[in-house]
């Protein structure tokens, strides 16, 4: 497809996404190795991640796979909330991945330097080279996503994203000995363009639902363990480029209180790794007694149920690595979503960009 064919610039760039990836997984993989020897030998006894909307959704996967894949003691913070969480006198020795896409962002730029007067070193992971995250901090990895121009955050969500899982597996190999799980997931990890070609193939069937969806104003996204943080970002893309009312919860969570609003008029998204399915089917039942519309997303292998409408991812894949590809359909979604109800996906009329 040339370029004169995609209406808007968020399309275009969910569609580069696959370029985007296997960019960063070569030309980000010698800094990569560089910065995980450097921060192995430093011994950094906790790493902070933060970062503000998008980034800080990335951040909460980034401290779920260092956790997993490197058994280091991570905590994920808004990037405006650092100062106010993080102790004065931190007392060990600590790094700030601090996570902007610009590397502009006033935000996270105030905490970069809360952080440094605290002690910290900062690991910049940015889409610009020359921003002044990266320029200020003590190491820096660049995503390769290109210029991405829709203020909807996209290719460089899912870049980031990769960055972090690179990340990860270097601390993985550094800190432990070399596994089948690491082995795996490096396997997958370099497959990753072939299999996000693969999902946004999934593009007429999410369009037809976004079409199906159009008149409903409120939604909610449910996801466990690693893809809570996607259904908060699913639910933020909702919001700016749909300009709809959309929340994300971890999935049980929902039983505390949400529960309540659910009715005929909230479709549910449930997203789920194959391994989850049956926990999650009681809830699912709920929501049909409800009459709330139900969508599932799950992998290729998944048993899902055929009550409610499916997306089946058409990839098998590592559950670490999941909201790499769990993200897609939503960001079509939403797409589809705002062109649907005659909306501008580029250019929500109260967003920019960079928030200075």
């Amino acid at each position: 497809m040339v370029k004169a064919d995609y209406q808007y610039a968020m399309i275009k760039e969910i569609n580069e996404e696959p370029q985007a990836v296997h960019a960063t997984l070569n030309l980000a993989s010698g800094d990569v190795r560089s910065v995980a020897s450097s921060v192995y030998e430093r011994d950094f006894q906790v790493i902070y991640l933060a970062g503000s909307g998008t980034s800080y959704h990335a951040s909460m996967i980034g401290q779920y796979v260092l956790s997993s894949l490197a058994n280091v003691m991570t905590s994920s913070l808004p990037a405006s909330e650092f100062a106010s969480w993080v102790p004065v006198s931190v007392g060990r020795r600590a790094l700030l991945i601090a996570i902007s896409q610009s590397g502009e962002s006033a935000d996270m730029l105030a905490a970069s330097n809360v952080a440094r007067q605290r002690g910290m070193n900062v690991l910049a992971i940015t889409n610009t080279a020359e921003s002044t995250l990266a320029r200020n901090a003590d190491y820096a990895l660049l995503t390769h996503a290109g210029d991405e121009k829709a203020v909807t955050a996209t290719k460089s969500y899912v870049t980031t994203l990769v960055a972090l899982n690179m990340l990860a597996l270097e601390f993985g190999k550094q800190r432990m000995d070399r596994t089948e799980q690491l082995d795996s997931f490096e396997r997958q990890l370099q497959q990753t363009p072939e299999l996000l070609t693969r999902t946004i193939g999934l593009t007429r069937q999410v369009e037809e639902l976004a079409n199906a969806l159009k008149e409903k104003s409120v939604f909610f996204i449910l996801g466990s363990r690693v893809n809570f943080a996607t259904a908060l970002e699913a639910a933020l893309k909702l919001k700016e480029s749909c300009n709809l009312y959309a929340e994300g919860f971890a999935s049980r969570e929902f039983l505390h209180g949400p529960m309540q609003l659910v009715d005929e008029r909230t479709p549910v998204f449930m997203v789920a790794t194959p391994g989850e399915l049956s926990h999650l089917t009681p809830l699912s039942d709920s929501f049909r007694r409800f009459k709330a519309p139900v969508v599932w997303m799950s992998g290729a292998e998944a048993d899902m149920p055929t009550t409610e409408t499916l997306i089946r991812l058409p990839v098998a894949i590592d559950d670490l690595l999941s909201p790499l590809f769990y993200i897609i359909p939503f960001q079509l979604f939403a797409y589809h979503s705002s062109v649907a109800r005659g909306l501008n996906p580029d250019r929500p009329d109260k967003l920019r960009k960079v928030v200075r």
